[in-house]
C-alpha cells in the first residue's frame, strides 16, 4: 500500500473493467477498494461480514431480499451519487447500475466479491477478493 495520498479520480481512470475492484489501501483488516460498474451484479450473499458501499460517480441500485416487509422479502434501495449503505452480513443482495457508476466498499480483506452463497457468476463479473491498483495514483 502506499505511504502517499491516492486521489481516488485518478485510481478510477487507471483502469477499465467492471465489476473488478481495485484495492485503494487498508485499514486494519478491512480493504478500502473502488470499483466501476455497469449493468447487473448477480444476487450473493455475506455470511459473515457487512458491506459498505459510497457511491462516487452515477448511481447504483442495490435489490435486497430480506424478508422484512409485505413484499415477498424483496426490496430495492438506490444510491444516488453520495449516498452510503451498508447490506448486513446475511443478507442476499443485487446490485445494479444501468447508467453505470463508480464506487467505494469497505470490506474485510479477503471477502470474495461473489460472497459466500451465489448464483452462477456471469462473464462480465469478476469473482475476486480485489486487485491491487498498478501503480497508485498520488494526490
Amino acid at each position: 500500500m502506499s505511504d502517499e495520498p491516492i486521489e481516488l479520480h485518478a485510481a478510477l481512470a487507471s483502469f477499465t473493467a467492471v465489476w473488478s475492484p481495485r484495492i485503494v489501501t487498508r485499514v486494519n483488516d478491512y480493504d478500502v477498494r473502488i470499483a466501476k460498474v455497469k449493468g447487473e451484479h448477480l444476487w450473493h450473499v455475506h455470511a459473515d461480514t457487512d458491506e459498505f458501499f459510497l457511491v462516487l460517480d452515477g448511481e447504483l441500485a442495490i435489490a435486497l431480499r430480506d424478508g422484512g416487509d409485505d413484499s415477498g422479502g424483496e426490496r430495492s434501495v438506490t444510491l444516488p451519487k453520495g449516498a452510503v449503505f451498508v447490506v448486513p452480513r446475511g443478507i442476499e443482495h443485487k446490485p445494479a447500475s444501468p447508467a453505470g457508476a463508480s464506487i467505494l466498499m469497505f470490506e474485510p480483506t479477503g471477502t470474495l466479491t461473489v460472497g459466500d452463497h451465489h448464483e452462477a457468476v456471469p462473464s462480465h463479473v469478476d469473482a475476486t477478493t480485489g486487485h491491487a491498483l498498478s501503480r497508485p495514483p498520488q494526490a
